[in-house]
């Protein structure tokens, strides 16, 4: 196999296990790292014989972006997939009555969470196209669903997933007449650190979530059908609700 995948957010988490499990499958991964406490990138890297290649990535900034972009493109001349996988979470405790909201951090969670998948996407699309599998995977939530949304809160976060999830639609319709396509999928509830400290109540660790949702990826590769609009699936693989 000589395909090339982005993973962004690969410092830890799923992001990281995506990364170590497509090395695993034979891809060389251009993994996107922002935080430089974390160094499982580096520890992991001499096991794959350069296939591993760490790219310093904040997807909420412009020029971050534009300057891994560059150096992708100056590594490879194609991406067969890319994985938005970066985001952050929090505001839980904000709801429409409280006496402060704090906008700002709902500004961070949109530019990270909405803007920084387009940014990244825009950076490497013309690898993209280049690619086999043309395959672009934005790792979104049931938070971003608008008629099954359960909550009395988090307007920041699940206003993000939702601006990401129309986004992934618009991509989608450009893609396609270019031969390509767009996975939106929900990783499920993971013991992760998306918050900032490990969810050590979630449901599944990320190594399953990442098991998982390779392989509906390699089922929706296997796939020549290219959908009106993107799938939204589960990381079981399971059609989702908009």
């Amino acid at each position: 196999m000589n395909k090339v995948a982005c993973v962004t957010g690969a410092d830890r988490g799923l992001g990281f296990e995506l990364t170590i499990q497509l090395l695993k499958q034979g891809y060389t991964v251009f993994a996107g790292k922002y935080l430089n406490d974390w160094k499982q990138l580096e520890q992991a890297e001499p096991e794959y014989n350069g296939r591993l290649i760490p790219v310093d990535l904040d997807i909420s900034n412009d020029e971050s972006v534009r300057l891994a972009g560059t150096f992708i493109a100056g590594q490879t001349d194609k991406l067969d997939l890319l994985i938005n996988n970066a985001g952050i979470s929090g505001g839980s405790q904000f709801d429409i009555f409280s006496s402060e909201i704090d906008y700002d951090l709902f500004m961070k969670l949109y530019n990270v969470n909405a803007l920084g998948p387009l940014r990244v996407t825009n950076a490497l699309s013309t690898l993209l196209v280049n690619g086999e599998d043309k395959l672009l995977v934005n790792i979104s939530s049931e938070a971003g669903q608008i008629n099954q949304t359960w909550r009395e809160g988090w307007y920041g976060y699940c206003m993000s997933k939702a601006a990401l999830n129309i986004q992934s639609n618009i991509v989608h319709n450009q893609l396609k007449n270019k031969g390509g396509r767009v996975l939106v999928l929900h990783p499920g509830w993971m013991r992760t650190y998306m918050s900032g400290k490990l969810n050590e109540s979630a449901d599944i660790s990320a190594e399953e979530s990442a098991t998982h949702i390779l392989k509906t990826i390699q089922q929706y590769q296997s796939s020549e059908e290219i959908l009106k609009h993107p799938a939204f699936l589960n990381y079981k693989g399971e059609v989702m609700s908009w």
